[in-house]
Formats: structure tokens, C-alpha cells, sequence
């Protein structure tokens, strides 16, 4: 039984990564061996789906479907904590593009960023080795269940649990880091514990920054081309997600004219994300499929609800009023918004300032 669930994972593997290949996702023979080798299913041995009802599932080993899910390329809910996904294993594609960013030669030290599941880290051990690689994790059982996982399959990285926002203290710094979860923005942290000339692949908003870190002990780069949606970094006991603050008592009401099909649009949700960090949003379809109306909060108590040309706001930030003045400065004369590799990144020690086509443009 055992060398036929192998074989089986094995044939999975080679198909999953020559469908990145032949999409793009994946152009190195090193990352592509890794790929082959290294067996997903192992890294998720229970995982959540939606069922027919809408409501999450948990799939185990003994579920008919649970080889053939571990291998599709979608992210995967690996913990449910009060009903809320607090860990996920990333959709391995959008590992492989991270991966490939990260420009890694073969004595590269990387530090990995939300160790979750195992399986990205298991890929940076096949690609350099367990000595290169330390891996930090906010939540402890993770870490440990990650570590057994990478331990059985004969990789040794360090597995510390931590604070990412912290990194890792050593005695070298590091050549790269890759982060698996979503930044509002990069930590002071990270630059001192990168070398000049280090790259850092990290989600912030719903899109991943490159960035190059200099001699001068800043950073600065580009976002890539392709959407990323990464579960927000966490505190130890939180589930990282924006609370639903419920109705207002009171909203003020006014007439808006951004269409909450326009304000949906890929770039221009990314661009929100990227001045909105800590601002969760809903939608509802209409009829023709296209968004008849937008929900934003905050968790501090701010929310805006447009529908029908009226935006109802309340609570201290009056988001939709963002939302508008954003749009205005960044869309062109017909009303299109830039691509995602149009933005750029720049980190001091004082924080992150993101921009538009160059460093000295302001969003």
C-alpha cells in the first residue's frame, strides 16, 4: 500500500510541475526538481474545503480525494481556529514564482518567514540544504509539527518559534528572505539581519515586493506582476483577520460616483490594499455578474457600505472617502488604474513608503 500511495504522489508531482512549466510558474531545473521530489501530501495530512453547502470540510488521508487535493495548485487551510483559517499551505505555483524571485545561489542562507505547513521550507532544504535554511513561526505547534515533518524526510533546518516581524538573530546575516504571510509593511528588523545585496520576496497588501536591500542599509524594489493573497501576519493566539464591526448606530450617507464594480478591479483592489492595509472588504454580485456592491471595515471601528450610487459611512476613518481620493490619483483619463508592477516599495529604518512608477511618485 505504501508503493502505491508513493507512487501515486509521485506522478501527481511530476504533472504539477510540468503544468508550471508549461505556464510559466516555473523556468529553474533546481526548482523544478524540487518540486518533483518533495511530497506535498506529507506537509498536509488533514486540510479544509469548501463543501457543497459552502461551509468548510475537513478532507483527511483516508478521504478517496485527499492525494489528488494535496497536489492541485490552490492553497489549502491547514487550521481553523474558532471557525476562523489561521494557517494555510500557499497554492505551490505562487510558492514557485516566491521561490524563483528569490535569485538564491547555491551558499545562499535564507531566512524563511511563517514556517507553517513545512513545505515551502522543505523546498528551500532540497534546493540548497537543511544548513542553509532558518525557518521562523509565530505559532508553536505549527513549528513543531513542521519540524517532525521536515525531520522524518531527513531535513534539519532551524525551526524557531517566534515573532517574524523580529526575524532571526545569528551570527551571519542573511542572503535572502522569502515571508508566507502578509506585511502591512517590512520591519526595521529584517534589513539589519540582511546583507547588502540581499533579496527580499515578501506579500504585502494583496501582491508581492521584490526588493534589493543596499549598502546603505535600506531596500527598495518593485511589485510583481501576479495577485498574491497571503493570510495576515500574526500575533501568538490571534488569527491575524479583521474583525466585522456589525451595523453602526449611525452612518452619514452621501452620493458617490466610483462604481463599486470599478473600485473592484484587480489593480485598483491591490492599490487599496497596499494604502488600506488593515482594511478587510466584501462584495455582492449582481445579476450580470458584475459587483453591485462593496463593504469595507477596518476593526477599529470604521465601515463604509456602497450600493446604488450612495456610500453609507461611520466610525473614525471615513474609508470610502480613501477610496475615492486614491482612485482619483492614480487612474489615467479614462479611468483605468496601473498595473501592479507600476508600484514600488522603499524601506528605511523609519518604515515603508510605497509609490507609483518611481520612487519620487506619491500615492
Amino acid at each position: 500500500m505504501t508503493v502505491t500511495v508513493d507512487n501515486r504522489g509521485k506522478a501527481l508531482r511530476l504533472a504539477l510541475a510540468a503544468k508550471f512549466a508549461d505556464d510559466g510558474a516555473l523556468h529553474d531545473k533546481r526548482w523544478r526538481q524540487a518540486v518533483e521530489e518533495v511530497p506535498r501530501h506529507l506537509f498536509v495530512p488533514a486540510y479544509w474545503r469548501l463543501g457543497p453547502d459552502g461551509q468548510p470540510q475537513r478532507v483527511e488521508r483516508d478521504d478517496p480525494d485527499w492525494m489528488v487535493g494535496a497536489y492541485e495548485d490552490a492553497a489549502l487551510t491547514v487550521q481553523m481556529t474558532d471557525g476562523v483559517a489561521t494557517s494555510s499551505s500557499t497554492a505551490p505555483s505562487l510558492m514557485l514564482r516566491m521561490l524563483e524571485a528569490l535569485h538564491v545561489d547555491d551558499d545562499a542562507l535564507v531566512l524563511e518567514i511563517g514556517t507553517g505547513t513545512g513545505y515551502n521550507t522543505a523546498l528551500l532544504c532540497h534546493r540548497l540544504s537543511s544548513q542553509q535554511v532558518v525557518t521562523v513561526e509565530v505559532d508553536a505547534q505549527l513549528a513543531g509539527a513542521a519540524e517532525a515533518r521536515l525531520n522524518m524526510l531527513g531535513w534539519r533546518p532551524a525551526v524557531r518559534v517566534g515573532d517574524g516581524a523580529l526575524g532571526a538573530v545569528g551570527t551571519r546575516r542573511f542572503d535572502a528572505l522569502i515571508a508566507t504571510c502578509a506585511m502591512p509593511d517590512i520591519p526595521a528588523a529584517w534589513l539589519t539581519q540582511t546583507r547588502p545585496g540581499a533579496v527580499l520576496v515578501v506579500p504585502v497588501g494583496s501582491g508581492v515586493v521584490r526588493l534589493v536591500r543596499y549598502e546603505d542599509g535600506t531596500a527598495g524594489g518593485r511589485f510583481e506582476a501576479y495577485p498574491a493573497f497571503f493570510m495576515a501576519a500574526r500575533d501568538a493566539g490571534s488569527s491575524g483577520s479583521v474583525p466585522y464591526p456589525g451595523e453602526p448606530d449611525a452612518t452619514q450617507d452621501r452620493p458617490t460616483s466610483l462604481d463599486p464594480h470599478d473600485a473592484a478591479d484587480d489593480h485598483f483592489a491591490f492599490a487599496c490594499s497596499l494604502v488600506l492595509p488593515h482594511t478587510a472588504w466584501g462584495r455582492t454580485f449582481g445579476p450580470d455578474g458584475q459587483v453591485a456592491s462593496v463593504r469595507l471595515w477596518d476593526g477599529e471601528g470604521s465601515w463604509a457600505d456602497v450600493a446604488d450610487g450612495t456610500v453609507r459611512q461611520a466610525g473614525p476613518a471615513r474609508l470610502w472617502d480613501r477610496v475615492e481620493e486614491l482612485w482619483d490619483n492614480v487612474t489615467d483619463d479614462e479611468g483605468t488604474p496601473p498595473a501592479r508592477y507600476r508600484y514600488g516599495m522603499t524601506v528605511t529604518s523609519d518604515g515603508s513608503t510605497v509609490w507609483l512608477d518611481n520612487p519620487g511618485g506619491t500615492l
